[in-house]
């Protein structure tokens, strides 16, 4: 059984926001130039891509994917050693954009990731976003059950 965690926008919200509108914009030219095909793309791409997790439990591997306009995902799959380890970070995360007039916006995501470990404690990749300790906190045993793997401390 495959599980398929998305965890954020490949642009950020303000991106994948502009995205959209370009990807609409993009609609309602086409009816008039060709050039609308150009905005649909980008609109897309911009709009649409985002990252995320596949975590394969019968064959014990992991696959962290960027999938591009939304549903082709680009990644490699890892295999799961038993000297792996899970554990919980917060994430902080601010994007920026700005204005003609530059004048910025920030947005603040925080938030907490399940994240698989290696042997040297060191940090492979995000397995899961979830916005609440106490949920990460049971996902965490859920995934450790379920890959026979141990927390890190």
């Amino acid at each position: 059984m495959i599980i398929k965690n998305k965890l954020d926008k490949a642009f950020g919200p303000t991106g994948g926001a502009a995205g959209l509108f370009i990807l609409v914009v993009g609609i309602a030219t086409t009816f008039t130039s060709l050039f609308g095909l150009i905005l649909i793309l980008i609109g897309a791409f911009v709009g649409l891509s985002s990252t995320s997790t596949q975590i394969d439990f019968k064959k014990r591997r992991i696959k962290f994917s960027n999938n591009l306009f939304g549903f082709i995902p680009i990644g490699k799959w890892i295999a799961v050693e038993t000297t792996m380890k899970i554990g919980i970070t917060d994430s902080n995360v601010t994007w920026r954009s700005y204005s003609r007039g530059n004048r910025s916006l920030d947005v603040e995501e925080k938030d907490f990731r399940l994240v698989l470990f290696d042997q040297d404690s060191k940090e492979l990749m995000p397995l899961k976003k979830t916005y609440s300790f106490e949920s990460a906190n049971t996902e965490l045993e859920l995934l450790c059950n379920k890959l026979d793997l141990e927390e890190i401390d």
